[in-house]
């Protein structure tokens, strides 16, 4: 029975003891309370992201792995792999093995072991007599009580929170780079996700905007521009096929050729790592790439003017009423050249997709950098009618594509998705998450004090 337990449902197992049990004591005896468990991971990694768990050495913050038996960490080869060295505790149903939970970097971490808190015979409690779940609502007995408008007014104020600490964060940037140079490495930033996001920022600092720019001034057709650029930031990304020992070159392919040739005709200049960049396991349509590529065709369609200006005076010039569509439209890039049939070099799609930079990923760079930038610059500047627009457009900007913290916080908080209906609400709960949740302050969220109707 024990080999063909299937981890899920272990999963479950430890889900279903955290609501009624959080401290606990691992194998070495530890005494350990679980303060955060952190929500279930769908990228490659541990099976619980940013649990918080307190120790005798104090709050320890990381992820959480499930595993059947203990000797399935070295089994699934987990002690070879670094993604796992933010593993702080390592959950099992049984202890197997006298060794201890190595990660790759050579630290130890505890090992807790479920079979000893189960009383009933593990065969019901895994029949499915109790209802799975999905997370452990650490949030939700206290906002059970709480009406609608008071964790509404609650999720305003956190998502203005967090959009006033972003322009904070770009006002202090101001003060060091240059303002388009400023601008572009938020987007360059946002281009990257959260995977690939600090080589995205690395590549910005090696690519200034200035070099791209001075491309795009030349005299030069939109063609020839687009391959420069290309060359220059996927040659400096060490992303092109003669970089990258797992990706051959096409026969005969154009495009390739003229990248590589263009790459290789301009003064030499050191390279980012192949190992710098994250393409395991990335969706195909948002590989550092293809959104490298449309970076490039942003830059040239704001020739006139510069991307900095241009965008600056899109945001004083929208209305409020038509944000969305005007702003996105703004950021969307489609292609009918080479992007729009390949998903990266040498790997043709079986579909023809032009969209390089869609409206999703367009309305996250408007709400995450183009926003609170514009504030930031407003005030820098001493333009108050900016900082209010920017504002104004934050505040009234629709709901987003939901992201897996938000559904996670959603749950926690027993919140309906008819209630999270704004881009700043939506912000709000991510906001909650990373300062509360993830840090180990349930304890200090408004939401969870018997008095929250009076302050939030």
């Amino acid at each position: 029975m024990i080999n063909n337990l299937p981890e899920s449902q272990i999963v479950n197992l430890w889900q279903r003891l955290l609501v009624h049990r959080t401290e606990l004591t691992t194998e070495g005896g530890e005494p350990i309370k679980i303060i955060y468990p952190g929500r279930i991971n769908d990228e490659p990694g541990a099976d619980f992201r940013d649990a918080v768990i307190a120790t005798n050495r104090g709050l320890i913050k990381g992820d959480i792995e499930v595993h059947v038996k203990s000797s399935g960490w070295r089994a699934h080869r987990h002690h070879r792999n670094p993604v796992y060295n933010r593993v702080i505790l390592h959950v099992v149903m049984w202890h197997d093995t006298e060794a201890t939970t190595k990660l790759q970097n050579g630290d130890s971490i505890p090992t807790l072991a479920l079979h000893k808190y189960i009383k009933d015979p593990i065969n019901q409690r895994l029949s499915g007599a109790e209802p799975p779940v999905t997370s452990s609502k650490s949030g939700v007995k206290a906002t059970e009580r709480l009406t609608t408008g008071i964790i509404a007014e609650f999720l305003d104020s956190t998502g203005e929170e967090r959009f006033l600490t972003k322009a904070t964060k770009f006002h202090a940037d101001l003060a060091q780079m240059e303002a388009s140079q400023c601008l572009y490495q938020g987007i360059m930033g946002a281009l990257g996700y959260a995977r690939n996001k600090l080589a995205f920022l690395e590549l910005a600092r090696r690519v200034p905007l200035q070099s791209l720019e001075s491309i795009t001034r030349n005299k030069l057709p939109d063609e020839e521009c687009l391959s420069r650029q290309q060359a220059l930031l996927l040659g400096t990304a060490g992303l092109l096929p003669s970089q990258r020992q797992d990706r051959h070159q096409e026969n005969n392919d154009k495009w390739i050729y003229k990248l590589e040739w263009l790459r290789s005709s301009s003064p030499p200049a050191e390279t980012m790592s192949r190992d710098d960049w994250q393409l395991f396991r990335v969706r195909p349509n948002n590989s550092p790439i293809r959104r490298l590529a449309a970076m490039s065709y942003l830059i040239l369609r704001y020739r006139p003017g510069g991307i900095f200006n241009r965008l600056i005076n899109m945001v004083k010039e929208v209305p409020v009423s038509q944000s969305r569509h005007r702003l996105e439209k703004g950021l969307l890039v489609t292609t009918n050249g080479y992007w729009a049939s390949h998903f990266d070099f040498g790997l043709a799609n079986r579909m023809r997709n032009p969209t390089l930079l869609g409206s999703s990923r367009a309305a996250d760079i408007i709400i995450n950098v183009l926003l609170p930038f514009t504030l930031a610059w407003g005030k820098l500047t001493s333009q108050p009618e900016l900082e209010q627009k920017s504002l104004a457009l934050y505040r009234h900007y629709p709901k987003l594509t939901a992201n897996t913290i938000e559904r996670h916080m959603r749950d926690q908080l027993g919140a309906s998705s008819s209630l999270v209906n704004s881009a700043r609400r939506q912000q709000g709960l991510i906001h909650i998450y990373n300062t509360l949740c993830t840090q180990g302050r349930c304890s200090q969220c408004p939401l969870s004090q018997p008095e929250a109707g009076n302050h939030v």
